[in-house]
C-alpha cells in the first residue's frame, strides 16, 4: 500500500515538474510573440540586460507583468474550481458557474459605474481596492447561495442549483448597470466582465499576489479536509470532522481566490472547471496532489489563452476569457453528457 503510494507521488511530482517546464516554455514563447515581434535570441539578451530601451519596455512594462498575471489568475481560479467540486461533490461545480465570478464582476462595475466611468477608477488607491471590491461582491454571492441552499444542512445538488439561479441574478443586475454606463465605458467594461487581463502593470501583479500566495498553499494544508468531505457528511462526521465548519472555510478560500482574480482579469468562465477535471485525470482524487497539480494546470491553460487571443487575429485582441470558453464549453458539454 504504501509503494503504490509513493510511486503516485513520484508520478505526480514528475507531471507537476512537466507542467512547471511547459509554464516556463509558454512565458518564454509568448514573450516574443505579439504585435511588436521581438526574436527568441533578442528576449534572452533583453532579460540579462543587453536589449534595447524599447526591447526592454515591451518586456518588461506590458508583456511580462500581464503573463505574470495570467499564471497568476489561472492558478487561482483553477484551484478555487478545485476546492468547488470538493465542497459540492460535484465535477461540474465552477467559480463561474455558481455565481462567485458574477457577484465579483457586479461589485467591480459598481465601483467603475460610481465612480464616474471606468478610466477615472484606474488610479494607483483603485488597483488595490478593486479586489477588495471583489472578494465583497463574490462573499455575497457566496453567503446567498449558502443560505439559500441550507435546509438542515447544505446538499451538494441544492448548492449546484442555488448557484445557478443566482448566478443568472447577478448576470442581470450586470447587464442593468452595464447600460448605465456611458458608451465608451459600457464596451470597456463589457470587455473586461468577458475576460480580458487588461492589468498590464507591476502594480496589478502586486494587487493580486498575497491573494494567491498566501490562499493557495491555505487550500494545500485543508486538502486533507476535502477528502475526507467526499466521503460523505455523515461519514465525514463520523471521524469527527466538523462538517459544515470546514465547508465555509474552505468555500471562504474559494471566494477569496475568485474574487481576486476576477477584479484583473474580468470573468473567465470554464477555467475553474476544466483544469481539475484535467488535473484529477493526471494524479488522480486526492487533493494534496490535486490542488498543485490544479494550480500549475490553469496557469498552463490561461497562458496559452492569452497568447492565442493576442496572436490569432493580430492587431486585434480577442479577449481571453472568450477563447478559455471556446474550449471550454465543448468539454463542459462533454461532461454533462457522460454525468448522471
Amino acid at each position: 500500500m504504501n509503494h503504490t503510494l509513493q510511486k503516485k507521488q513520484k508520478k505526480a511530482l514528475w507531471i507537476m515538474a512537466l507542467l512547471g517546464a511547459l509554464i516556463i516554455v509558454s512565458l518564454l514563447v509568448s514573450l516574443h510573440t505579439g504585435v511588436i515581434h521581438i526574436g527568441p535570441v533578442d528576449v534572452m539578451k533583453t532579460i540579462f540586460g543587453a536589449g534595447t530601451d524599447r526591447q526592454e519596455l515591451v518586456l518588461f512594462d506590458f508583456r511580462l507583468p500581464r503573463l505574470v498575471i495570467a499564471i497568476l489568475v489561472g492558478a487561482g481560479l483553477a484551484v478555487s474550481g478545485a476546492i468547488l467540486q470538493g465542497v459540492s461533490q460535484n465535477g461540474l461545480a465552477d467559480p463561474g458557474i455558481l455565481g462567485i465570478n458574477a457577484g465579483a464582476g457586479l461589485a467591480v462595475v459598481l465601483y467603475m459605474y460610481f465612480s464616474e466611468g471606468l478610466n477615472s477608477s484606474l488610479g494607483t488607491k483603485s488597483i488595490f481596492i478593486m479586489p477588495f471590491m471583489a472578494l465583497i461582491g463574490a462573499t455575497l454571492a457566496a453567503v446567498l447561495i449558502y443560505l439559500l441552499a441550507w435546509k438542515n444542512g447544505v446538499t451538494p445538488i441544492r448548492l449546484i442549483l442555488v448557484g445557478i439561479g443566482v448566478n443568472a441574478a447577478f448576470g442581470a443586475a450586470l447587464i442593468i448597470f452595464q447600460l448605465k454606463m456611458n458608451p465608451r465605458d459600457f464596451m470597456q467594461a463589457t470587455i473586461w466582465l468577458s475576460g480580458s487581463i487588461w492589468g498590464t502593470n507591476w502594480k496589478y501583479v502586486l494587487a493580486t499576489l498575497p491573494w494567491i500566495v498566501i490562499l493557495v498553499p491555505l487550500a494545500m494544508y485543508k486538502a486533507r479536509f476535502l477528502n475526507v468531505l467526499n466521503l460523505g457528511d455523515r461519514l465525514a462526521t463520523g471521524l469527527g470532522t466538523r462538517v459544515e465548519s470546514e465547508r465555509r472555510i474552505l468555500l471562504f478560500i474559494a471566494v477569496c481566490l475568485a474574487g481576486s482574480s476576477v477584479a484583473v482579469a474580468g470573468g473567465i468562465a470554464f477555467l475553474g472547471l476544466v483544469a481539475p477535471h484535467l488535473a484529477r485525470r493526471l494524479v488522480g482524487p486526492r487533493h494534496q496532489l490535486l490542488i498543485p497539480t490544479s494550480a500549475l494546470m490553469g496557469a498552463l491553460l490561461l497562458l496559452v489563452a492569452d497568447m492565442i487571443g493576442r496572436n490569432l487575429l493580430a492587431p486585434s485582441e480577442i479577449p481571453v476569457g472568450i477563447v478559455v470558453s471556446a474550449l471550454g464549453a465543448p468539454y463542459f458539454i462533454y461532461l454533462l453528457m457522460r454525468t448522471n
